[in-house]
């Protein structure tokens, strides 16, 4: 953590101070990371790559976000200074993470009520329902949502993996009776690009599900009929909302419209053309040119002032991070253990493809975020809660073992 705070530091350097807050929030942030990693059980040794490369990547975003905004960036700071504290005071309850299966359906009910929230009380912005407001706070539930059906799923998975995968692709009455409970999982992304119009969240836990049924129980027809679903429901949204008709219709030709709905998305393009193999430099180009840029096209501007090579290393570092995620995944003892830890995996990674994808034009642009670099709160929290979790099941018991001879002395 010494050297993630190292290099944080350094990229936090090349940011003017009056950018940010007062210099002691940058200290606090530093001591609360050290806090993160140092506590915990002397006796065992845990993967601290994760949390290092979290902080880093955090630190990259705040200075990102100073660069574009810096009344965002002092929000973002304090953001980060919630997310910490979180992380630490979770800490022993993530530690005891196997308890979550025994409330399986406990995260279900949380899910439900949060969407209850969002439609009672829940904000329109740009055509999609996806904030509650609470005074000064503005939080976006679906961040919590996307944690709470990994847990169920793990959960629930965990019991019936095996006659799920026994279960003939035929036999209608064997899958309705183990897969129905399982679908509330995929029936909560429906809900929510029926209900809030948020296609990108939407694609997100229905990659999700789809990997996490897939790894417990290798049905591909299951996930086929999953993603056919899906896409219908897609289609049939193009057609009843116009707020996922103009987004498809700008993915597919922005430049028709280029003073209009097509804005932003043809300046992403010129931002990232303007970058080329190196970038223009930090602080050199003109994101500005990108509404909204802090949030949904961080990852344009970031290639625009550090180029295809830059764009290319934080990739690799999402990999690495990913990549970690999944081999702590493989060396769980126990099946809902290695789901959890799967399914965090897959959450991270799609997130990332998903609106890394958007920017480059892979497919239409979605409102999620970039995990650790975008402005946005709910999403750092519910980012780095993801990381603790992973780092507190990374644990391995590091004490000295007693051999049995030594035992019987």
């Amino acid at each position: 953590m010494l050297g993630a705070i190292a290099v944080s530091a350094l990229l936090l350097a090349y940011v003017p101070a009056a950018s940010l807050g007062p210099i002691w929030m940058l200290v606090l942030l530093a001591a609360l990371a050290l806090v993160w990693v140092a506590w915990q059980p002397a006796t065992t040794k845990r993967d601290d790559v994760l949390p290092a490369l979290a902080v880093v990547l955090a630190s990259l975003g705040l200075a990102l976000v100073a660069r574009l905004s810096p009344d965002l960036a002092r929000k973002q700071e304090l953001w980060l200074v919630v997310s910490l504290v979180l992380a630490i005071a979770m800490g022993p309850i993530f530690t005891n993470f196997r308890r979550f299966a025994a409330i399986k359906y406990l995260w279900v009910v949380g899910s439900l009520v949060l969407f209850a929230l969002l439609l009672v009380f829940g904000q329109e912005v740009n055509g999609a329902r996806l904030w509650i407001k609470l005074g000064p706070i503005q939080y976006e539930p679906i961040e919590l949502i996307k944690l709470f059906i990994v847990f169920f799923l793990a959960g629930y998975l965990a019991e019936t993996a095996d006659v799920i995968a026994a279960a003939k692709p035929w036999s209608f009455r064997a899958n309705l009776k183990y897969l129905g409970p399982l679908f509330i999982g995929w029936g909560a992304s429906m809900a929510i690009l029926v209900l809030q119009r948020d296609l990108g969240m939407a694609a997100l836990l229905l990659s999700t599900f789809a990997a996490l049924l897939y790894v417990a129980t290798r049905r591909l027809d299951i996930v086929i009929a999953g993603v056919a679903i899906f896409a219908i429901a897609v289609f049939w949204a193009m057609h009843h909302y116009p707020y996922v008709q103009t987004r498809v219709a700008v993915w597919h030709n922005p430049f028709s419209d280029p003073l209009g709905a097509g804005y932003q998305s043809s300046q992403s393009y010129y931002a990232l053309a303007a970058g080329g193999l190196f970038g223009t430099g930090f602080g050199l180009g003109h994101p500005g040119f990108i509404p909204d840029v802090a949030t949904d096209y961080i990852y344009a501007a970031f290639s625009e002032e550090f180029g295809f090579i830059g764009a290319f290393v934080l990739i690799g570092l999402f990999a690495v991070l990913i990549k970690r995620m999944l081999a702590g995944s493989a060396n769980q003892p126990d099946l809902y253990a290695k789901l959890v830890s799967a399914g965090l995996a897959a959450t991270l990674g799609f997130q990332v493809f998903i609106i890394v994808g958007g920017v480059i034009g892979l497919f239409p642009l979605t409102g999620i975020t970039l995990p650790f670099l975008s402005y946005g709160g709910s999403s750092l929290v519910a980012n780095f809660l993801l990381i603790a979790l992973m780092w507190a099941m990374s644990a391995r018991v590091c004490g000295p073992t007693r051999s049995p001879s030594s035992s019987s002395l």
